[in-house]
């Protein structure tokens, strides 16, 4: 049983935290309703934004992603070389590439599509394959599991995982016109 001081005391921090929520909501629904956040693209978000997004991005996508299983022999140098061709006619404007620099309308993005050079170092290979599956709310990004088939998707992963020891030129070489695979759309698979 708790004494009168007691019930005093968390009477007291209740009535504060529930205060504190009070005062926090009407300052968001202040900013909200007000239009005072900058929503444009031509603005950076601040910095805590950026911070907040960044942290539930990652926890987001390691639980989804936890339970997809690997494809045996991802990478093989086909399925890198289809990834390649897909790469270059989907990704390469807004992400850049081995030797090629994302296009104007990718760099005018917010929040600006990241460099995949180094994904693999960040990402697992299955939290890759539900990245490029699901995409990522607000950023512009498709969904890639209305426009391609499973296969194109992980031969997109084998090449993201393939690019850190990739050169400019074997990238050239893997998309050069006439030796691109034919991509397979969602609608193709059985």
């Amino acid at each position: 049983m708790l004494s009168n001081r007691a019930r005093l005391i968390v009477k007291t921090m209740v009535l504060t935290l529930l205060g504190a929520g009070l005062i926090g909501a009407v300052i968001g629904l202040i900013v909200l309703r007000g239009g005072f956040y900058n929503i444009a693209a031509t603005a950076q978000h601040y910095p805590l934004i950026y911070t907040v997004f960044e942290e539930g991005l990652q926890y987001s996508v390691q639980n989804h992603a936890r339970d997809i299983q690997v494809p045996a022999g991802l990478g093989a140098a086909e399925q890198v070389r289809r990834g390649a061709a897909i790469y270059a006619a989907n990704c390469i404007q807004c992400h850049g590439g081995p030797g090629v620099a994302p296009l104007k309308q990718g760099m005018s993005m917010q929040p600006v599509p990241g460099p995949l050079v180094d994904a693999d170092l960040n990402w697992e290979t299955r939290e890759l394959y539900w990245i490029t599956r699901n995409c990522i709310k607000m950023s512009g990004m498709p969904a890639w599991e209305y426009h391609l088939s499973d296969n194109d998707i992980w031969a997109v992963v084998a090449f993201v995982s393939a690019m850190p020891n990739m050169t400019t030129e074997d990238f050239r070489r893997m998309t050069a016109p006439g030796d691109a695979p034919a991509i397979a759309t969602q609608g193709d698979q059985p």
